[in-house]
């Protein structure tokens, strides 16, 4: 043989054509792999939005979820969305905000605002709701700080609303998630759950502010008193942050 098998080709630029195809091609899969949730778009009102994306949507794949929970399959089976959220758009584009028309806290609009997540607990590893009271498990105990329990609730207004009576922790996070406690009759009945990031602890009470007191006796109750479900979670925390701007038309408005 006179001449080389490979003549003038150029070795070394195949091989960098063919990493930026590979790279391409990458990219591409990524991104529709990334289009399995949310997908397609919606637009502020919830209708499909008129440029959903560059790429297709992908193809199905299905999920089996552990501990005989079912199966989910992505992105055709998308969660059902909330119908008629009680909100309008106050101009005739997309980027306009959205107002509420009736009670934001009751209506879960805004901050506070949930998704409509399965109504069942979720569950750690072993197959156990993962968030449980503190008074159900001998193996947590309240080791240092301020114990909660006993203290009375309150509100953002001066309010006491009810007393701690529990702390529900996250067993396999080994953290305390929510704060349990019973409300006074001037403000309702029953058990209601607090989450600890919105409570603030003291000496000799727990103080709620997002809310005041005549809106303890509306919070989103569990349903269980050894578990709460993710659907009640969404709910509880929802309602608690919303507080934050719509308990008081005074926090609504701007701050300079």
């Amino acid at each position: 043989m006179t001449e080389t098998f490979f003549g003038e080709f150029d070795l070394a630029s195949l091989t960098l054509w063919l990493f930026w195809i590979f790279f391409a091609a990458l990219i591409i899969w990524i991104q529709r792999e990334n289009m399995r949730e949310g997908y397609p778009l919606e637009d502020d009102e919830g209708n499909v939005s008129s440029n959903p994306s560059m790429w297709p949507l992908p193809e199905d794949k299905t999920f089996e979820l552990p501990h005989g929970r079912g199966s989910v399959t992505v992105p055709s089976g998308q969660p059902p969305e909330r119908d008629e959220i009680p909100m309008k758009r106050v101009g005739p584009g997309n980027g306009y905000p959205l107002e509420p028309t009736g009670d934001p806290m009751l209506d879960g609009v805004g901050p506070a605002s949930w998704a409509p997540r399965r109504d069942i607990p979720e569950l750690d590893g072993h197959g156990h709701p993962k968030i449980i009271p503190m008074s159900a498990n001998e193996a947590f105990r309240h080791a240092a700080g301020r114990d909660p329990r006993g203290l009375p609730v309150m509100a953002g207004d001066g309010e006491i609303v009810g007393r701690v009576t529990d702390m529900w922790v996250d067993e396999p996070e080994q953290l305390v998630r929510y704060l349990e406690y019973t409300l006074d009759p001037k403000w309702g009945t029953g058990n209601r759950l607090v989450p600890l990031t919105m409570a603030r602890i003291w000496r000799d009470h727990v103080k709620v502010r997002s809310l005041y007191g005549k809106h303890f006796a509306t919070v989103p109750q569990h349903a269980s008193s050894t578990q709460v479900t993710m659907l009640e979670e969404e709910k509880i925390c929802g309602y608690y942050g919303g507080g934050t701007l719509y308990a008081d038309s005074a926090r609504q408005e701007p701050k300079l």
